[in-house]
């Protein structure tokens, strides 16, 4: 099961991205874990200057942006291989 999170404080962007990642995941037919990193302190231990921010399995893959559906599933395919 991949581990996603979600790097936001709640805005609108930050439930975009969430709802394009989970739509790609159920697409993909991939188990995974959603987690919500709203706190700002902890949103700060990762290496990003915007959010939102998405990780999958402890790797940044974006952020200060919403990525599009194609860049999503590459990443999300290519952390299944690597898994």
């Amino acid at each position: 099961m991949l581990n996603i999170k979600i790097l936001g404080v709640g805005c609108a962007n930050c439930k975009r991205l969430e709802a394009v990642t989970r739509e790609v995941v159920a697409l993909l037919g991939i188990e995974a874990e959603f987690e919500k990193v709203t706190n700002h302190a902890d949103i700060m231990q990762y290496p990003i200057l915007a959010t939102p921010g998405l990780v999958i399995e402890g790797k940044v893959v974006s952020y200060g942006r919403i990525p599009s559906k194609t860049e999503i599933e590459n990443w999300l395919k290519e952390a299944v291989q690597s898994h």
